[in-house]
């Protein structure tokens, strides 16, 4: 790790250094007291910290599992999981090559109707296994994911259905009940004392890992290598704690936009930082914030809020991105350098971020481990999805604004503000006015509950560009529901600093959820009108901008609204 602090920052960090050592804080950190962040119940939570050493006593189990998919006849195996569950597979999935006779891995963590059809018409349930991973086995969409493929394989399988599951989940929880009563292929136990996003090195990541033919043996030994360097009691050894004391110093002192610039082949990581980190720290009304995936800008742009973390691959970026960083650099933005020397270290880096993560915590003084702000959108949901299961319908609601196939909805408080801001309502001039009370140190977070798909990702991009352009501060995308897992936490429990415009759609295709009085088009729906209004209730400045149509009318729609601007 190398880091490039300006003086002021240099100093601070030289402070918090010699505080962390003076209190002993690894030794507390490694001996589970939960005094070292708000003395609450953090210590049942560092299950993590003997990942390495557990996982490799489960090497014969991994490489059993796809010993035993290939004598089944299988070819594709579908990982059905929301958040901690699915994105550690993500970034196996993204980051490894396929070896030679590996399976096909496929992972659904969406509520949206047409991705969950095109998913579950992409696999023959007659090669393939479903993968059922849920730490609680209460989560709402790895459920209702279970309920459409387990109908669909019902279906075309018959009594032989349940032998294509297997279920990742802990011991007692409801998906293990659910999995012994319909004889499931196979049940793995997952670790209760380790929270979701912290589970990539658990059965959570190591299980899809290991059908894409990862050499686990290798991954585990680099892991546990990494975690004895995460013991030394000289921060400034400890490659995990030093990093976690550097980004938290800089939070202090205004620096909370965690700017990442990630080596090709290893991009997934900055997704699975954006949950662990954003997740963790954003509570109590602090926040550190990771920045995935922006578009470069030039360096005078960027505020005295960005902290940049640039993770090389075998010490390389792209040409583009190495002038990057020398213009960083050159500007005086305060910069830490990582290298991941191979694609098998990742599980090291891995296991430094979480370290990083839980020192990080306890400099801020916010509980690590927990998700109130999570839970308080999920509230909200059930409540909305149980008024369709009572009625056959959501609630009704209506658009301030509807022009040209597009519609604007907020609550009372932002609805007067933009409305005051203008002389003339309309889409554009409303867009502009809410990207306009953009402050200096505030960020803007677009929260697509659309379909993840290749045209929906360029246009979100493309909206990006135009709203980081107009506003000139900090951007960042999240596809729903999966950002409620991740990101949703900062939102909420963070500072009042986000600038938010949720894009909604009215699906083209809605799926009914088998067995229950809903479409998975409803549940989409209430997720968002949940996650706004919590934001709501926290007093955060937003903006809903729906497509009655469909997406890609919308987005067309989009574009001619801005076109006479």
């Amino acid at each position: 790790m190398r880091v490039r602090f300006p003086g002021d920052l240099r100093a601070a960090f030289a402070r918090a250094v010699e505080s962390w050592s003076a209190e002993h804080s690894t030794e507390r950190l490694w001996r589970r007291d939960a005094t070292l962040w708000t003395g609450s119940d953090e210590g049942r939570w560092l299950g993590w910290l003997d990942g390495p050493e557990r996982e490799a006593s489960r090497l014969g189990l991994y490489a059993e599992l796809p010993r035993r998919a290939v004598q089944d006849g299988v070819r594709d195996v579908v990982l059905l999981g929301m958040g901690g569950s699915s994105l550690g597979a993500e970034l196996f999935r993204r980051s490894w090559q396929a070896a030679a006779g590996a399976l096909r891995l496929h992972i659904v963590d969406s509520t949206h109707p047409e991705q969950i059809e095109s998913a579950t018409r992409a696999v023959d349930p007659r090669s393939t296994w479903v993968l059922v991973a849920s730490k609680s086995g209460a989560t709402l969409e790895p459920n209702l994911l279970l309920a459409a493929f387990f109908d669909r394989f019902e279906r075309a399988l018959g009594a032989a259905a349940p032998r294509r599951f297997l279920a990742i989940t802990d011991p007692g929880s409801a998906l293990e009940n659910l999995a012994r009563e319909r004889g499931f292929l196979a049940l793995i136990p997952g670790e209760p004392t380790i929270g979701g996003r912290f589970s990539a090195i658990s059965p959570f990541g190591l299980a899809p890992a290991a059908f894409l033919g990862v050499d686990l043996a290798r991954f585990v030994e680099r892991t546990a290598s990494m975690a004895g360097r995460c013991r030394a009691v000289d921060v400034l050894d400890n490659p995990g704690v030093g990093l976690g004391l550097a980004i938290a110093v800089a939070a202090e002192q205004g620096r909370d936009k965690l700017t990442l610039i990630v080596a090709p082949g290893i991009e997934a990581l900055g997704a699975w930082l954006e949950q662990l980190i954003a997740e963790s720290t954003g509570k109590r009304g602090r926040m550190i914030l990771p920045i995935d995936g922006e578009p470069a800008h030039p360096p005078e742009q960027y505020g005295r809020d960005r902290l940049f973390v640039v993770v090389r691959l075998g010490g390389a970026l792209t040409e583009a991105g190495e002038r990057r960083v020398a213009e960083l650099v050159e500007a005086g933005q305060p910069l830490i350098e990582l290298d991941c020397r191979t694609v098998d270290e990742i599980g090291g880096e891995l296991f430094r971020w979480e370290i990083a993560t839980a020192a990080a915590g306890a400099r801020l003084g916010v509980h690590p481990f927990d998700q109130p702000d999570v839970e308080a959108a999920k509230i909200a949901t059930r409540r909305l999805t149980a008024a369709v299961e009572a009625t056959g319908e959501l609630p009704p609601e209506t658009a301030f604004l509807a022009e040209a196939g597009l519609e604007l909805h907020a609550d009372e408080a932002n609805r007067a503000e933009l409305l005051d801001a203008v002389d003339n309502p309309t889409i554009a001039g409303l867009l502009g006015a809410h990207f306009g009370r953009a402050r200096s140190g505030d960020y803007i977070a677009l929260l697509a509950f659309l379909e993840m798909s290749a045209e929906n990702e360029r246009a979100l991009a493309a909206l990006r560009g135009r709203a980081a352009t107009r506003s000139g501060i900090a951007t960042t995308v999240g596809f729903g529901p999966r950002f409620l897992h991740s990101t949703g936490q900062a939102h909420k429990g963070g500072p009042p600093s986000g600038l938010f415009l949720q894009i909604t759609e009215r699906p083209v295709r809605d799926l009914p959820v088998p067995g229950r009085r809903l479409s998975f088009g409803q549940v989409l729906a209430a997720q968002a009108r949940g996650d706004l209004e919590v934001l709501a209730e926290r007093g955060r400045r937003h903006l809903r901008l729906h497509f009655p149509d469909g997406a890609a009318a919308g987005w067309q729609a989009l574009e001619g609204a801005w076109s006479v601007e």
